[in-house]
């Protein structure tokens, strides 16, 4: 599977995605952007129309996140969050993804490397679930477009120069 916006999703195995995608900003700048609150609630909103009113994240192996996504106009909130396994500042960040609400079975393992080359980071995202049907739940749904979505307003967030005084 390939998007046209650049980001590249493939199943690795019978129980995993990877979704990989290029950012044109050294990798420190892009991890920062994975863990700190203040810039994760500038661009982890998923497709137009979602708020994240909450976003706790614990930075330490064994610390928690917690993301609550509101809909701007029904006010629907979905709610995620996890354990972090494994900090490797800027390289690498592994954690457990469990929804409040159940969509799709068991939790996940979410792996996140990312890599930098002349300037521009490469991050690599795999996500291990508990079965293929686990994993195909989550092909079906729309992930797909949050994820773009995503991906393309980090991109323009790293691009704006408007992260320069952050970092």
């Amino acid at each position: 599977m390939r998007n046209p916006a650049g980001l590249k999703m493939s199943t690795p195995s019978d129980r995993e995605i990877l979704m990989t995608r290029d950012f044109n900003a050294p990798r420190n700048l892009v991890f920062d952007c994975w863990t700190r609150p203040e810039l994760v609630k500038r661009w982890l909103l998923g497709p137009a129309g979602w708020s994240m009113p909450v976003c706790q994240i614990d930075l330490r192996v064994g610390g928690a996140y917690r993301f609550v996504w509101r809909h701007v106009l029904n006010g629907y909130e979905m709610a995620m969050g996890g354990l972090y396994h494994e900090i490797t500042r800027p390289s690498r960040l592994v954690a457990t993804e469990s929804f409040d609400e159940k969509w799709y079975t068991g939790d996940a393992l979410g792996t996140m490397v990312f890599t930098e080359r002349n300037g521009t980071t490469t991050l690599a995202q795999t996500i291990l679930y508990e079965s293929r049907e686990a994993r195909d739940m989550v092909l079906a749904s729309e992930m797909e477009k949050g994820v773009t979505a995503n991906f393309d307003r980090l991109a323009h967030l790293l691009e704006s120069g408007a992260l320069a005084s952050d970092a």
